[in-house]
């Protein structure tokens, strides 16, 4: 339980920190961080998994990079519903993606360390 919310706040941290940087990504506050952070979190158990069942052909094909366009998607669609958090575009959402997802490799090879 302890690493779940340690990745989630992990998570919301990364959400600010790429708003800083990256230019049509807009985190508010640490609240929407927060909620932007479960909110992604949630859509990628739930209708990520399902996309990526779908295209399982095209991640094969593409060694696994369509797996950023499907985590992309799931910040544009959390963008939509979490007041405080907005995408613009694809190209934010893509390094969004990116970097959500090398957090994820950071925590996942850190918590086997331990």
């Amino acid at each position: 339980m302890l690493k779940l919310l340690l990745h989630w706040v992990v998570s919301a941290i990364t959400l600010l920190i790429i708003s800083h940087f990256l230019a049509g990504f807009v985190v508010r506050d640490l609240q929407a961080a927060l909620v932007a952070a479960l909110v992604i979190g949630l859509l990628n158990a739930t209708l990520g998994f399902l996309l990526k069942i779908i295209t399982f052909p095209i991640t094969i094909l593409t060694l696994g990079l369509f797996l950023l366009v499907i985590n992309a998607l799931m910040i544009l669609v959390a963008a939509h519903f979490v007041p405080g958090f907005h995408v613009h575009g694809w190209i934010p959402a893509l390094w969004g993606a990116a970097a959500l997802a090398l957090v994820g490799i950071a925590l996942h090879a850190g918590q086997k360390r331990v």
